[in-house]
């Protein structure tokens, strides 16, 4: 299920990053990332009410709010340069340099996570960081 999740994932980013591109036409890159925003939260909330998750607020952690909130954090100032990097680049150049976090994220998961790092893993880094550069180049 987590494959097929992941997928529509993709899915989705791609379709994000098209429609982005054609809805910052002539706006403010900070602007537009806000009212996006505001799309996201309350999708997000409603999800929480129709399956009925809101009730479990109160049991989230202090450790867990903390890197709750630093995850928003990053997400917001992820979203705050995507957009503003859209504006200014074309989508095909754009999106390939932003996947590279999928090589960040192996390398952070190895440091702060323990994950393993295999030789799979390292041949995979190395083929998308060859591909964003192709690609972005």
């Amino acid at each position: 299920m987590w494959f097929i999740l992941a997928l529509l994932s993709a899915v989705f980013a791609a379709a994000t990053s098209i429609l982005a591109k054609i809805g910052i036409n002539g706006v403010n890159s900070n602007l537009a990332t806000a009212l996006r925003t505001i799309v996201v939260l309350a999708m997000a909330w409603g999800m929480v009410f129709i399956t009925g998750a809101q009730g479990g607020i109160g049991d989230i952690s202090r450790k867990n709010w903390l890197f709750l909130i630093l995850s928003g954090l990053a997400t917001g100032a992820s979203w705050l340069c995507y957009f503003r990097a859209l504006q200014l680049g074309g989508a095909s150049k754009v999106v390939p340099v932003d996947k590279l976090s999928v090589v960040i994220t192996l390398l952070l998961a190895v440091v702060f996570l323990h994950e393993e790092f295999s030789a799979k893993s390292v041949a995979g880094a190395v083929m998308i960081t060859a591909g964003a550069i192709l690609m972005a180049l």
